[in-house]
């Protein structure tokens, strides 16, 4: 791939991971540890990343929790297969039932956002699939950091107190109550260096591992949830959880420029990803650090975001089809659209027809691209009591009008916005990517897959590089340390650009990347987090 391991000036000093039998990268340490040692003791890259998975359960429960979603891409004996482990809205559930509660859009927090969990199922399904390893031994880790407790990082201390500050204003209701046993136990929340445990969560993991997650789905856990959310007038059911499997897809891709970019299918965002690369196909770019290559992307990423706002939802609800939206047709169309000014983009006509992420590879070839989360943080503020079940809030991104291709029903899964990535060339695999953070996830991969194929930098100086974020309208937020002079040329072209200072913002990286004839692997990590890569 020629990437420039040693040169680029906006890079912090850290340099490429490389190693040859196995890499785990994720936003936290212990966690890329928990997968390191699976690896060590046999598991192949699968196993790892389930028991990484299961430990961010625990040490970063600020992104993630066991009922969360989950999405993976995965590359075994020269093949990838995609799961998406989304859960549908509640079979009670309706528009009229949730404005029957005082609601005219769908709230942020409480028993209204819950969907169907998907994280344990798709734990269980990776590991009857692919794993090599019982789901016993695969969770120890989780199960032991849960039990025995860990000592809070800089970056997840900093967003759990954040949390901690908004909850105790906003969360006044009995059915919040369980989140301040479970993650303020003290009456604050713990700080850098303390130690934090869940009895609760321990014996959660514990029972998801004996029974390969059929305690959430069909026994004593479904029973609890179901059983919460009867007491407190939510919809989620054991008949929902108990109907819920977890589906095989066939990942969508573009080729941009030799290489095939792979993303999950709607119902998730992957898709506003390769739409944006596929206009950008078109354009001939060559400077990295220039107002027309940034304000192309740009450009590019705002008439995607609106197509897949417009378009993406439940598959089975879809009016257009990913095929019809990737189309050249289609991208030629919305690239002819982009000339010098910033525009105020609106959605095109197709032809008819809070996260974690982590990247885990093994000396085998095995590859694994793989995200969860709960979704704004703590996702829905809603815990199970003495479970450690931490709920996501993923319905929230339901409309509420009846004509919006991403109303609320019954049964129906969201626009989801939690992708990962993975990139192959002529066949072979190059190797799992991803970024996560709300709506920056789709512009984050576009981003980090220019600097690797075009701009030629190495997996660390790919994820350093200043990012960008489109927010509405002409509005384009910059990090502190984005090129000044670019910025002045951009809002010279009507972009609204912002300097914002906190990076939190700007999404958190992971990338493995595979040498195809040495099998060594190059790894990076996002600078933004606690981020760490594990190996040897």
């Amino acid at each position: 791939m020629n990437l420039d391991y040693l040169n680029y000036p906006y890079a912090s000093q850290r340099m490429a991971t490389f190693a040859k039998n196995g890499m785990v990268a994720t936003s936290q340490p212990l966690a890329a540890q928990a997968g390191l040692d699976i690896l060590k003791k046999g598991g192949n890259a699968i196993d790892a990343a389930i028991a990484t998975a299961a430990t961010l359960t625990v040490v970063e429960p600020t992104s993630n929790g066991i009922g969360g979603d989950a999405f993976a891409l995965v590359w075994v004996k020269g093949e990838l297969h995609g799961l998406n482990a989304s859960g549908p809205a509640p079979k009670s559930i309706s528009i009229d039932a949730v404005k029957a509660k005082g609601h005219e859009k769908m709230p942020t927090h409480g028993l209204l956002p819950v969907t169907v969990p998907g994280v344990p199922s798709a734990w269980a399904e990776l590991s009857r699939r692919f794993g090599k390893l019982p789901l016993t031994e695969v969770l120890a880790p989780a199960i032991k950091y849960a039990e025995e407790g860990y000592p809070l990082s800089p970056v997840l201390a900093k967003y759990w107190k954040a949390a901690y500050n908004k909850y105790k204003e906003t969360f006044k209701d009995p059915e919040f109550n369980s989140w301040f046993d479970t993650f303020a136990p003290e009456g604050r929340a713990p700080e850098i260096g303390e130690v934090w445990s869940s009895e609760g969560h321990a014996n959660t993991l514990r029972s998801i591992a004996e029974t390969n997650a059929k305690s959430f789905y069909e026994g004593e856990l479904a029973d609890k949830i179901d059983a919460f959310f009867k007491e407190h007038g939510g919809f989620l059911s054991k008949e929902d959880l108990a109907d819920y499997k977890p589906q095989w897809v066939q990942p969508i891709s573009v080729n941009y420029r030799g290489y095939d970019v792979w993303e999950i299918p709607p119902n998730g965002q992957g898709i506003v990803a390769l739409m944006a690369l596929n206009i950008l196909n078109g354009f001939d770019i060559k400077e990295k650090e220039s107002v027309e290559t940034y304000h192309k992307q740009i450009e590019a990423m705002k008439l995607a975001f609106s197509d897949g706002k417009k378009y993406v939802t439940d598959p089975e609800k879809m009016s257009v089809s990913a095929v019809h939206l990737l189309s050249e047709e289609f991208a030629a169309q919305r690239r002819n659209l982009i000339g010098d000014e910033a525009l105020a983009p609106e959605p095109g006509t197709p032809p008819r027809g809070g996260t974690v992420y982590l990247a885990a590879a093994d000396s085998e070839g095995n590859m694994i691209s793989y995200i969860q989360s709960n979704y704004m943080g703590f996702g829905s503020g809603i815990v199970i009591p003495g479970t450690g079940i931490s709920l996501q809030n993923r319905g929230h991104d339901f409309s509420l009008d009846p004509s919006h291709e991403n109303a609320l029903e019954p049964g129906k899964k969201t626009y989801h916005t939690i992708i990962p990535g993975f990139l192959t060339k002529d066949g072979e695999a190059v190797g799992p990517f991803g970024v996560m953070g709300g709506y920056m996830q789709p512009q984050g991969h576009t981003q980090v897959i220019m600097n690797t194929i075009d701009f030629h930098l190495n997996p660390q100086a790919a994820l350093d590089s200043p990012r960008w974020q489109w927010i509405e309208d002409k509005k384009v937020l910059v990090e502190p340390n984005f090129p000044s002079h670019v910025a002045q040329a951009l809002a010279r072209r009507g972009h609204q650009i912002q300097v914002a200072l906190d990076g939190g913002s700007f999404g958190r990286g992971q990338i493995i990347w595979r040498d195809p004839k040495t099998g060594v692997l190059a790894g990076g990590t996002e600078a933004r987090t606690d981020g760490s890569i594990a190996s040897w």
